[in-house]
């Protein structure tokens, strides 16, 4: 009941603010000041719904509403257009997640065959042993990962593979170096073994800011990344540090997905970067 009033409110603001959003964004294209989006997902499945699970109907409406409104474009296009000076182009850019079997049931082909560009970040550990995710197995409810042909056909069909970790585990409360350097550095020598291709992007489990650290950061620059991910929600704007990525859940309720990618005035101006470091002409 809560949640569905909340959704009631957020509903009636974003229509109030609409004519708002929709001169912001006339001025923002003028001034090339449109935003970079990155949309993350985890598990597109119709069974043993969750927080992390969208419905494939709500899916693909979502993409199709995001088609019609955007360029959908790689990580590497969207950095580029984040380190640029000016960006006039509404952009986004599409990942996932963990790495659910489920995903080739019906959105991983629908995606390639439809050309989409997207990025998908697996935990090494679990795409080798099968075993659930930790999240997953305390809710009592074991889903299946990804197999490692699963990933391999991906990777044959154009899908950009990035690294989510070893294990899946907090790494904002790793103090070891060492454990660390295993889980950013050890998965990427692992997938590219693995895989035979070089692993650019590692997406942090959980993305919070107290999920990430500066010497994960520092870290998986020195590994020889392109970027990092995180997952808090945040508008890439241009001439920013392009090496952290900030993404925007792709919620299943409408009202909070149509909030983010039409630009809520008032999370633009309260943004504020995890930024540990700046990597910005690194790139």
């Amino acid at each position: 009941m809560l949640d569905s009033c909340k959704s009631q409110m957020l509903g009636l603001y974003y229509l109030a603010t609409l004519p708002q959003r929709k001169q912001s964004a006339m001025k923002r294209q003028l001034q090339g000041r449109e935003p970079v989006m990155s949309l993350l997902y985890h598990r597109v499945a119709d069974e043993h719904p969750n927080e992390w699970t969208i419905s494939w109907d709500r899916f693909r409406k979502q993409l199709d509403w995001v088609r019609e409104r955007f360029e959908i474009v790689s990580l590497k296009e969207a950095q580029l257009r984040i380190s640029s000076e000016a960006n006039s182009r509404p952009t986004v850019s599409i990942t996932f997640d963990d790495g659910y079997s489920e995903n080739c049931e019906r959105a991983i082909p629908w995606l390639i065959e439809q050309q989409i560009p997207f990025t998908y970040f697996v935990t090494t550990n679990n795409i080798i042993s099968g075993e659930p995710f930790p999240h997953d197995a305390a809710r009592s409810c074991p889903l299946r990962p990804n197999t490692l042909d699963e990933i391999r056909a991906m990777m044959k069909a154009g899908v950009e593979i990035g690294s989510h970790g070893r294990s899946h585990i907090d790494l904002g409360r790793l103090a070891s170096v060492d454990e660390l350097y295993d889980e950013i550095s050890g998965s990427k020598v692992e997938l590219e073994s693995l895989l035979g291709r070089p692993i650019h992007y590692f997406a942090f489990p959980y993305g919070l800011p107290e999920n990430m650290s500066q010497s994960a950061f520092e870290i998986a620059f020195q590994t020889g990344y392109w970027g990092v991910c995180s997952a808090y929600g945040g508008y890439n704007l241009p001439s920013q540090d392009s090496f952290h990525i900030q993404r925007i859940h792709g919620d299943p309720q409408w009202s909070r997905f149509m909030n983010w990618l039409t630009v809520d005035p008032r999370k633009l101006r309260r943004q504020k970067q995890f930024s540990p470091g700046n990597y910005r002409d690194q790139f």
